[in-house]
């Protein structure tokens, strides 16, 4: 099949090296614009080893991107994780239009954040959807899903790597054979279930104590690696990596250090309590030990985080 690849990252790298290696031709890749320092990315670099043509438009909305896309004469466009909006004119140029990936259970968690939502809702379950897109944010007919279970101490970046993109490229596959078979389903999406949440940034990643200790747990580790879930220590803003969770309470108010040592940070919460493997201190980029920041003077036990 002749098809279109846009996307980026590591994702839409692999899913052009299965692709290719499924027998599909790939007659154009969109990749986002090389940075003016550091690394291009990841896609864009896959294409130009593969000798494969390559684009890196920094929009898809003007008539200069549609009149490149539509001599292309793709039969199909994959959207592996495409941030930028593509028009409809281009989704529905090829033969067979287009499908997207998205990495949770549509039509629950629309939006750039579906797994760090999925794990700060504290949902038992997410997956994968590969579906027809249109006009709207992650709003047209399903062709493929998947479900998996939410482990207790899966990160955004544990099921993500470990889960998520095995399981996503697994299920392009399929939908390219399905589509191929002539047997592609189009499952309308049950507006009534849907959700739709922001990007996950700062703002959502303030930890309040005060709030029940699984959803402070489920906060960190649905913020973990990016954003990073934080509290203050004075002025200092302490993001939290690696939690697990006990359901047993410590004694302390909510927020305060009640032990420090070579297995981590144990902070008291409002019924249970989390044991902190990594932090930073902001603008540190750096994770450590809890007890390596206590070493500098910023951590004790009894430290009130806020």
């Amino acid at each position: 099949m002749r098809i279109a690849l846009l996307g980026q990252a590591a994702f839409a790298e692999k899913a052009l090296e299965t692709l290719v290696n499924h027998g599909d031709e790939i007659v154009h890749v969109f990749a986002p614009p090389d940075p003016p320092a550091g690394k291009p990315d990841p896609l864009a670099a896959k294409a130009r080893v593969m000798g494969i043509p390559l684009s890196q438009p920094k929009s898809f909305k003007n008539d200069a991107a549609y009149e490149h896309f539509k001599p292309l004469d793709a039969e199909l466009a994959i959207l592996a994780f495409v941030t930028l909006i593509v028009p409809e004119r281009i989704l529905h140029a090829p033969r067979y239009k287009s499908i997207c990936f998205h990495p949770s259970l549509l039509p629950r968690h629309r939006g750039a954040s579906g797994i760090n939502w999925a794990i700060i809702q504290g949902d038992a379950e997410t997956g994968v959807t590969w579906f027809w897109p249109d006009k709207g944010i992650d709003t047209g007919p399903i062709l493929v899903q998947k479900r998996v279970p939410i482990a207790e101490n899966d990160t955004v970046g544990s099921i993500y790597f470990n889960t998520l993109f095995p399981m996503g490229i697994d299920a392009m596959v399929e939908a390219v054979d399905l589509i191929k078979s002539g047997n592609a389903p189009a499952l309308v999406q049950d507006e009534s279930k849907a959700t739709y949440e922001p990007p996950c940034r700062d703002e959502h990643a303030k930890i309040d104590f005060a709030k029940p200790a699984r959803e402070v747990f489920n906060l960190i580790r649905g913020c973990d690696p990016q954003p990073g879930a934080f509290g203050r220590v004075g002025d200092k803003r302490l993001r939290l990596y690696e939690a697990g969770f006990s359901g047993s309470r410590s004694d302390g108010e909510p927020g305060t250090i009640v032990a420090l040592d070579a297995d981590g940070m144990k902070v008291a919460l409002a019924g249970g309590t989390i044991t902190v493997k990594r932090a930073r201190i902001d603008p540190n980029p750096k994770k450590v030990a809890p007890a390596d920041i206590a070493a500098s003077g910023d951590l004790r036990v009894g430290t009130k985080l806020t």
